[in-house]
């Protein structure tokens, strides 16, 4: 009877979150931003994998295809969804909402960023988890790679990670500036700056560039390490580079065209990357992304509406 009761008083404490979460997520979905966002971005990634179909390897056309989320152009397009429940005319409705109704500050600031991050993931997973689907399972013509499950479901975290971090950065900046417009522009020309300075040194753990370029190192790795890596890899390329030869020199005595070789991007292929920490990149960006929800959420609570 005790644990039904809290179960009950629970879900009765709960109710406003709920109810917000769900009005919220309405209210998004049918907004004109989400869908044209939905749209552009499954055809940006339509025209990446068309384009790029014959040229790199999975490894490195998946890091291609998760860019955008990344770097540009879709940061805005999140940022913008992170500002807007905090600021302007949206926290001026809401005051009589919260000064005359059973729903409290923390209540409905944790709701509409729950919608948010929610909104982003769902767009994000509906357009990419089929483009990866069709990139590691079609036979393309190039070489094949070492892409791993692991590898694959590692990256896609990281990268919803990110963009859960660029919500909660949206909404500290929309919380403490008020205004949406200028917050987005100081989040545009701090931003940038931070995240090119840090690439310089490599720092995956809190650069979304240096990110991008360390995905195919991390899209190639297995589930546990394996001892003698390095000296099973070299034994693979040297491998692959005699079956490459071998196939060629079979191709041009049967007169058919021969397999075309994948590209290599510099900028996706760094050798800086083999160290690449899991742990250490879910850090850089999980805890950040905390502060950042806590900051808003004190500075929401303390001020006057």
């Amino acid at each position: 009877m005790a644990s039904s009761a809290k179960i009950s008083k629970l879900g009765t404490r709960m109710m406003p979150y709920l109810g917000i979460l769900r009005h919220d997520l309405r209210s998004l979905w049918a907004s004109r931003l989400v869908r044209l966002w939905l749209v552009a971005t499954a055809l940006l990634t339509l025209m990446l994998v068309l384009s790029n179909w014959t040229k790199f390897q999975d490894a490195v056309l998946i890091a291609l295809l998760l860019f955008p989320y990344l770097v540009f152009p879709w940061f805005f397009v999140v940022v913008v969804l992170g500002v807007s429940p905090v600021s302007g005319s949206q926290a001026e409705a809401l005051a009589d909402g919260i000064l005359s109704r059973p729903v409290g500050r923390c209540e409905y600031l944790l709701a509409t960023w729950s919608a948010r991050v929610l909104l982003v993931w769902s767009a994000y997973l509906v357009v990419i988890i089929p483009a990866i689907a069709l990139v590691t399972l079609a036979k393309r013509p190039v070489p094949e790679d070492t892409v791993t499950v692991y590898g694959i479901v590692t990256a896609v975290g990281v990268v919803g990670l990110v963009l859960t971090f660029l919500v909660s950065l949206g909404f500290l900046m929309g919380t403490l500036l008020r205004k949406p417009l200028l917050a987005v522009v100081v989040l545009i020309f701090v931003w940038y700056p931070i995240s090119l300075t840090l690439s310089v040194f490599s720092l995956e753990e809190f650069s979304p560039i240096s990110l991008s370029q360390a995905l195919p190192t991390q899209l190639r790795q297995p589930w546990r390490e394996v001892e003698g890596k390095s000296e099973t890899n070299v034994a693979q390329e040297d491998m692959n580079t005699f079956t490459n030869q071998f196939s060629h020199f079979f191709s041009v005595l049967s007169g058919t065209k021969p397999k075309p070789k994948a590209a290599n991007p510099e900028f996706f292929e760094s050798k800086e990357f083999e160290d690449f920490s899991l742990g250490w990149v879910t850090l850089g960006y999980g805890l950040p992304t905390l502060v950042a929800v806590i900051l808003a959420t004190l500075c929401f609570y303390l001020r006057d509406l």
